[in-house]
């Protein structure tokens, strides 16, 4: 029986993004979904993905699933999911999230605590979609240093353990298949630190081919007033977009 408890199970008018450009004012709290996990993603993001490009029963994986949200869209769409994240809270937040039952939501969850960077116990060419929110360095520090948690590392560091995330999603990912992924920017002394085109390259350089860029605007930063004082006073612009990269793996 579905859960009472739960006011909608399905966003309303909802419409496929047609363009490069995608915009979630109300982030959307349909089925389990809330902004109760730092920095997660609106669930637009993980439907229009799921929906685009891939089909139901799909084996799709998540390697940072964090609080949740790709798990729970991609149940409720009929695909198959593999939701990894080396944070015991997180995993613990991804069971609770997918642990309803409603009808029509038919897709399997398999949550695994492990490291993006070795992705053993998933085999060569199996995944039929990677539909990912990796952390953006140490923007946000999700654990009190966890090894392995990359959010615990400088930009440096993070980029050059994202040289191994790349390698494992080729790996995995079947030819002719997607793996898109959503990073955003940070500032360092005043000026841009582009971690968004670093990882494209990365990604890129392991033998992606990039077939879009979409520029996602971000919205509710919580930070936005305090950040709007100082952005006049020290004379810099609000970084108010992410880049939603969808690399192809074209190889055989």
């Amino acid at each position: 029986m579905p859960d009472k408890k739960i006011r909608e199970w399905e966003p309303e008018n909802f419409k496929l993004e047609i363009t490069t450009h995608w915009s979630f004012p109300e982030r959307g709290a349909w089925a389990t979904h809330d902004a109760k996990w730092k920095g997660n993603w609106s669930p637009y993001i993980p439907r229009n993905i799921l929906l685009r490009y891939s089909n139901e029963d799909d084996l799709i994986l998540d390697q940072f699933a964090g609080g949740g949200t790709t798990l729970i869209e991609a149940k409720l769409l009929n695909r198959n999911i593999i939701g990894v994240d080396i944070n015991d809270v997180a995993l613990k937040c991804c069971k609770e999230k997918t642990s309803f039952k409603h009808e029509g939501a038919n897709g399997k969850v398999y949550i695994r605590k492990g490291d993006a960077r070795k992705l053993d116990f998933i085999p060569d060419k199996s995944i039929d979609l990677i539909c990912t929110h990796p952390p953006y360095a140490n923007i946000i520090k999700y654990s009190d240093g966890i090894e392995g948690d990359l959010s615990n590392l400088n930009t440096r560091n993070f980029l050059e353990e994202m040289k191994k995330v790349a390698l494992e999603s080729y790996r995995v990912l079947k030819n002719g298949r997607f793996c898109i992924i959503l990073i955003g920017d940070t500032r360092q002394n005043g000026c841009m630190v582009p971690i968004s085109f670093d990882v494209m390259n990365i990604f890129i350089n392991v033998g992606f081919k990039l077939k879009e860029i979409v520029i996602k605007e971000q919205h509710n930063c919580s930070s936005t007033e305090y950040w709007k004082i100082n952005s006049i006073k020290y004379n810099f612009l609000l970084i108010a977009h992410e880049y939603l990269f969808v690399f192809k793996k074209t190889g055989f």
